[in-house]
């Protein structure tokens, strides 16, 4: 009989020990408390902070599927804003066209963004690295492309209008009520990712990113494998891309060019490749850091906007890249990992030597 508790890491004793997702006190009750703190959130704070409550999560759907593919499956893509435009523009087009209700347009958005990233996965057998990463670049400018001249179906450069959202005859045009839909989804799609890669799927993932030869020989479809990487990535970016659509309640191409997948690498950069943790935790840093970056430009620039705008948008490029350089050589996993240090302390706290 296993007498010594689970908080120093030992292994479980038996199969439904190992399966168990919650396996601990500590853990049923962090999920606790962080539910109880989701669901007061938009009553305690303020509309700005609910606002930006909703653009994190929307960030986190969105890169938490860049991670799957990248991270987890070893496929590098630099053109995942394309997919989060895929999923919009076929949302907003189910909504607006065809009378979809949001249940059904935002998961067809993400079906779109899926099927988009089958057919841009479909070199990856026969090319990786530097060469995949140009295949999803160049998707990326196709997307733009097709967005700003098919005007008859996207609107081209003005876009077009999406209807809000209804649940019950209530319309969700507020960011209070959005928040009530985009929230549940980010938890939903964490979970998810999380269990993924308790399954044969996710594993095969990553075997793949491992080392693919070997993973072929140990019986692992690559070519499947690979296309459900881009697959699934894609869908949750069509899922943000979808709520988005909603959430702007405008789509156009503006929102996803090549700056966007940027962002949304640096995040998993940022937050720790391979782990859905550092997902959420480089989302709502890159979310923040704007922010930030805004107060401080306010400071310099006083009351003057062009000059604040123009400040802006340099200081914005500049840390962006010196926040890869930095984290690529000082903490190169991420600040999952600085998290996982924290906690593996104050496990062993106070007989740390």
């Amino acid at each position: 009989m296993n007498l010594i508790g689970p908080r120093i890491g030992v292994a479980p004793g038996d199969y439904v020990q190992a399966a168990a997702w919650l396996d601990s006190g500590e853990r049923r009750l962090g999920l606790a408390l962080l539910g109880g703190a989701l669901i007061a959130f938009p009553f305690v704070v303020s509309e700005y902070l609910v606002f930006m409550a909703c653009v994190a999560g929307m960030a986190v759907v969105s890169i938490v599927g860049l991670n799957i593919l990248t991270g987890y499956t070893g496929l590098l893509s630099i053109g995942h804003a394309a997919f989060n435009g895929i999923g919009a523009y076929a949302c907003a087009i189910a909504a607006a066209k065809f009378g979809a209700p949001f249940w059904i347009a935002i998961p067809a958005g993400g079906l779109a963004a899926a099927a988009a990233g089958v057919l841009v996965g479909l070199p990856s057998l026969r090319i990786k690295g530097l060469y995949l990463a140009i295949a999803t670049l160049a998707a990326q400018y196709m997307f733009l492309f097709v967005a700003q001249h098919w005007e008859s179906v996207t609107g081209g450069d003005r876009g077009f209008q999406v209807t809000p959202a209804s649940v019950a005859g209530v319309r969700l045009d507020s960011d209070f009520r959005l928040y009530w839909l985009i929230m549940p989804v980010t938890v939903l799609m964490c979970a998810a990712a999380a269990n993924l890669f308790r399954t044969r799927v996710g594993r095969a993932f990553i075997a793949v990113r491992e080392r693919d030869y070997s993973a072929e020989v140990l019986g692992i479809d690559l070519l499947r494998t690979k296309l459900a990487a881009f697959a699934i990535a894609s869908f949750y970016a069509g899922i943000a891309g979808a709520l988005m659509a909603y959430f702007f309640k405008v789509v156009n191409p503006e929102q996803y060019t090549f700056t966007a997948s940027i962002f949304q690498l640096t995040a998993i950069i940022v937050g720790g490749l391979g782990s859905v943790l550092g997902s959420v935790l480089g989302a709502l840093f890159m979310v923040a850091v704007p922010e930030l970056l805004k107060v401080a430009v306010s400071a310099f620039a006083g009351a003057d906007q062009a000059k604040s705008a123009i400040m802006l948008a340099s200081a914005r490029e500049l840390v962006f890249g010196l926040l890869i350089v930095g984290f690529l050589l000082f903490e190169p996993f991420g600040l999952a990992e600085i998290v996982r240090r924290a906690r593996a302390a104050l496990t062993l706290w106070p007989f740390r030597t």
